[in-house]
């Protein structure tokens, strides 16, 4: 039976947190330590920011005083609004291109070499090395943009070291959403996490070894991370301004918004209602996150629908209704994907079932159930693999 948050719509089992004796969840109780900052432990935080940067950079000799690794979002404009806007630093943006971008994520890119007057490297693998990643990488974790994530936290760390930038800065905190981390902490950015987390383990050279795919060494050259040497040659430290400032995605879109003329979304995406998110990656809410809900029953709605409950922005109860709504929605997207990829919707399928987490999922009548926050199990969708397939995948009840 998965359990869940009495205080968000997180399910412990799935998302691996831990319930207290009060049922409130690991993620919820490292939010909480944030919301009970006064306004001088958050000045405190902030005279902390300050020394941390100045330690960094006293010995910079590049033109750059920092790199922020950007994709035109919300969190990206905030990160450079902080950094050139408030603290006058000159930065360098740099993006990986996944060529997965919505329209209005396009525009929100190339606005922030315009708004914020900064040199800003945009950079993308060939196409079809990224369609046989997407392929690739969906068999081997069941996860398609597993290239997005290598990229988005190798490609910057190359460029730190190519130009002599030790200052890498970088949003959200692992521990805010995840409860990963104290608040205390301070977490930076580190390449165990960088391959445990952000890779699922994986690194390039897991890439190269398949038949059917034939990727070369030669293709992987932006997923290498630079070594230890090259790291602490320059110096590299990747700092989360989520340690030091209060993190309100919502505030930080309207400040944007009205400051910059960044553009949400111009419709609701269909497995979220949100239209402030993942603007740069059209899967990322969509098929990407469809394949989450298949392997660990939970989706997007469910994590913006916590995010929003921490903050007060929604009650428990408006967020298990988005919940049901929107987390087992399959999305068009998907089969824009199929078309991008060349695969069939029966491959896709087949393929997914092999990742669902037999601690969630069920087969009863030749369909895939699993239990809910409201409190009734429900069916979602056909078994795609013959028993003698599925058998050593799935626990069959």
């Amino acid at each position: 039976m998965t359990s869940y948050c009495k205080r968000c719509v997180y399910p412990i089992n799935a998302v691996a947190l831990n319930l207290d004796d009060e049922g409130i969840c690991s993620a919820c109780r490292s939010h909480e330590q944030t919301e009970l900052f006064t306004e001088e432990k958050w000045a405190s935080r902030k005279l902390k920011f300050e020394e941390t940067i100045k330690e960094i950079i006293k010995d910079n000799t590049s033109n750059y005083d920092c790199i922020i690794p950007v994709s035109g979002g919300k969190d990206s404009f905030y990160q450079a609004h902080k950094m050139v806007s408030d603290y006058g630093l000159k930065a360098l943006l740099v993006t990986y291109h996944g060529n997965n971008y919505l329209p209005e994520g396009d525009y929100n890119r190339d606005l922030m070499r315009q708004v914020f007057n900064a040199d800003h490297i945009v950079f993308g693998p060939g196409v079809e090395t990224l369609k046989k990643l997407n392929r690739l990488c969906f068999k081997k974790m069941g996860d398609m943009n597993w290239h997005a994530h290598c990229g988005i936290v190798t490609y910057p760390i190359q460029i730190a070291v190519k130009f002599n930038i030790p200052l890498i800065i970088w949003g959200e905190t692992l521990w805010d959403v995840a409860g990963m981390f104290d608040a205390d902490d301070y977490p930076e950015f580190s390449a165990r996490m960088r391959h445990e987390h952000d890779l699922r383990g994986f690194e390039w050279y897991d890439m190269i070894d398949d038949e059917s795919e034939k990727i070369s060494e030669k293709d992987l050259i932006w997923a290498k991370y630079p070594n230890d040497d090259e790291i602490l040659n320059v110096g590299v430290r990747g700092i989360y301004i989520g340690n030091y400032f209060k993190w309100d995605p919502n505030q930080h879109t309207k400040l944007v918004q009205e400051k910059y003329g960044w553009k949400t979304g111009d419709r609701e995406f269909e497995r979220t209602y949100r239209k402030m998110s993942n603007l740069d990656d059209r899967y990322e809410n969509g098929a990407h996150d469809l394949l989450k809900f298949v392997k660990f029953g939970y989706g997007r709605a469910s994590d913006h629908a916590s995010k929003d409950i921490r903050s007060g922005y929604m009650t428990r109860e408006k967020g298990i209704e988005m919940v049901r709504k929107y987390d087992h929605v399959v999305s068009s997207d998907l089969y824009h994907w199929l078309e991008y990829v060349n695969l069939s919707e029966t491959e896709f399928w087949e393929i997914a079932d092999t990742f669902r987490d037999p601690r969630v999922w069920w087969i009863q009548d030749g369909q895939w159930w699993k239990n809910n926050i409201w409190g009734e199990p429900s069916a979602y969708g056909k078994v795609y693999l013959s028993n003698d397939k599925h058998e050593k995948y799935i626990r069959v009840n």
